[in-house]
This record gives structure tokens, C-alpha cells and sequence, in this order.
């Protein structure tokens, strides 16, 4: 069973869900208490994105991620703002699980491999933001020039073991995942995938699910689970009975 993550996107302090790269809706204005609904309805990880700190290059909500970290007793993932070792590891120092490189790789991949290397690849993950297959970085603002797959095989090469994958075109939006894209790039990479982006359903969940031989072991959900699209406390017990781990390992 694929590891269902909720996602928790952070703008001005607010719960917010990203559309396309364009705010679309305010989900809370306190994303601290939307964590502590998802933990009570027995998430067993959050991924929580900056998206402040995904424009300005540094972490800009850092207040309510701390105060997040010390609010639920499960892992958090983040991303958004983390480009230097300093940042990430006032991240980690603050309790986060787990942290996502993306624009970083790409501006600066001595530093990114330096922080691989000191952290190691179970707690920092590479991720890609793509928009018709290609990277787009600083916020989804700037297009790289260069394909999903060879950042990924890029960042493989410089020790990352696993990727987050958002298609920017469908996220936020509920018309389906990717499937082509994420089911290429965790072939042709052999990396750990998390993907992220579109989800409407079960169905998809279920579509996913046929991807796990190739590496596919869990999925970040956000519009789709706030508008009751599955049943969570039924996902997440499934996800028990088997033994599932809190976090998608490595």
C-alpha cells in the first residue's frame, strides 16, 4: 500500500492550496491546527511546503513550522527555501524529519552534495517541480532548461536516493496524475519516488499502486483529501495493519 502524505502549504501563516503554481484557496488560517486535524485522523507523516520561502530562497514561515514540529508527534517533511546548509540545518535543529532540495541542486549541487553527504539520503531528498517535463525552480518561477530525468539522474549521481515528483500542470487541480511522467522517471532512474500533483481519488491511488515495482512507495496529497475525496482514517489503518513505516524509507 502506497504511503498517503498530506500536504500542508504554508503562505502568509495560512493553509493554503497551491493551483498551478497560483494560490487557489485558504484552507485554514492556522496550519498548525490543520496538522493537528491530520494527526487525529491518523496521518502517519506530513509534507510541508514554505511557499513563501520557495520565492524568497530562505525559510520564511519558520515560526509555525517549529511550532508544528513540536505540536504532532509525527515526522515532517520539508521544502520551499532551502538553499544553503545553514538553512537545512536550521531545520533539522528545529526537528524536521526530513527536507527536500530542489532549486538548490540545480544553483549550487557542491553544496547540495555536501549536504547529503553530512545528513545522509534518508533525511534529504531531492525535489523536482516539472512542467511539461521540465525542472522549473525558485518557486516554480524559473524553467531550468532541463528535463526531470536528468536532474534526477543528476542528483543520483551526487548520492540522492529518493525524489519527490510534482507535475506543476496538474497540481492542485484534481484531473489525475501524471501517470507516463512518474512511472518514466522512476524507470529510468531506479530512485525512490513520492508523487505529488493532481490526485482526484481512490482511483488514482489505485493506478499508482501498480507503480510500486518501480519505486513508486508513496504520494503527497493536498486538494484531494481537503475535499473529502478519500476516506482517510480507512487509508491510513490500511497502512497499519501491514506494518507500513511512518515515513517512506529509503
Amino acid at each position: 500500500m502506497l504511503l498517503v502524505i498530506p500536504a500542508i502549504e504554508i503562505k502568509g501563516g495560512k493553509c493554503v492550496q497551491m493551483v498551478q503554481g497560483h494560490e487557489g484557496f485558504v484552507y485554514s488560517d492556522d496550519p498548525i491546527e490543520m496538522a493537528k486535524l491530520w494527526r487525529k485522523e491518523n496521518a502517519k507523516s506530513l509534507h510541508v511546503t514554505d511557499v513563501d520561502g520557495a520565492l524568497a530562497g530562505r525559510l520564511v514561515n519558520f515560526d509555525v513550522i517549529e511550532r508544528m514540529v513540536k505540536t504532532v508527534d509525527i515526522p515532517i517533511e520539508l521544502g520551499g527555501g532551502l538553499r544553503t546548509f545553514e538553512e537545512v540545518k536550521r531545520a533539522f535543529d528545529a526537528g524536521v524529519y526530513r527536507v527536500l532540495v530542489s532549486t538548490m541542486l540545480i544553483d549550487n549541487p557542491g553544496e547540495a552534495k555536501r549536504i547529503v553527504d553530512v545528513f545522509g539520503a534518508s533525511k534529504v531528498v531531492l525535489g523536482i517541480d516539472a512542467e511539461n517535463g521540465i525542472v522549473m525552480t525558485r518557486g516554480w518561477k524559473k524553467d531550468s532548461g532541463l528535463t526531470a530525468i536528468s536532474v534526477a539522474l543528476n542528483a543520483k549521481a551526487l548520492g540522492f536516493k529518493r525524489v519527490v515528483y510534482t507535475d506543476i500542470t496538474v497540481d492542485g487541480t484534481m484531473r489525475g496524475a501524471n501517470l507516463s511522467a512518474i512511472r518514466e522517471l522512476a524507470q529510468k532512474t531506479g530512485m525512490r519516488v513520492t508523487a505529488s500533483g493532481g490526485l482526484s481519488g481512490f482511483s488514482d491511488l489505485l493506478r499508482l499502486q501498480e507503480f510500486e515495482q518501480y519505486g513508486v512507495d508513496s504520494v503527497v496529497i493536498g486538494r484531494a483529501l481537503y475535499a473529502n475525496k478519500f476516506s482517510c482514517q480507512e487509508l491510513w489503518r490500511i497502512c497499519e495493519s501491514g506494518d507500513f513505516p511512518y515515513t517512506a524509507r529509503i
